[in-house]
């Protein structure tokens, strides 16, 4: 995950899963998932960032719950450096 400085006012986000990932509905499973993750926590994140991923094979391996602990975990050291 990366993070960019943005001035829209709310928080955005890119995916990104290449064809080693899988066929094309692993992939799609996969940016499913990191959407539904970042809807529902859209109000925690900060609104002043851009995000990006650059998804992977255990992405679709892992449990919802995991998933969604990683991605918070890892917004929130990447806010953190932005910050200072």
């Amino acid at each position: 995950m990366f993070a960019i400085p943005n001035t829209a006012g709310s928080c955005r986000l890119g995916i990104t899963v290449t064809r080693k990932v899988g066929g094309a509905v692993r992939r799609n499973r996969i940016k499913r998932r990191l959407r539904d993750i970042f809807r529902r926590n859209r109000q925690r994140l900060n609104p002043h960032l851009d995000l990006v991923i650059n998804a992977h094979r255990t992405m679709d391996e892992r449990d919802a719950s995991g998933l969604e602990h990683e991605f918070l975990h890892t917004f929130a050291r990447l806010a953190r450096s932005l910050e200072s």
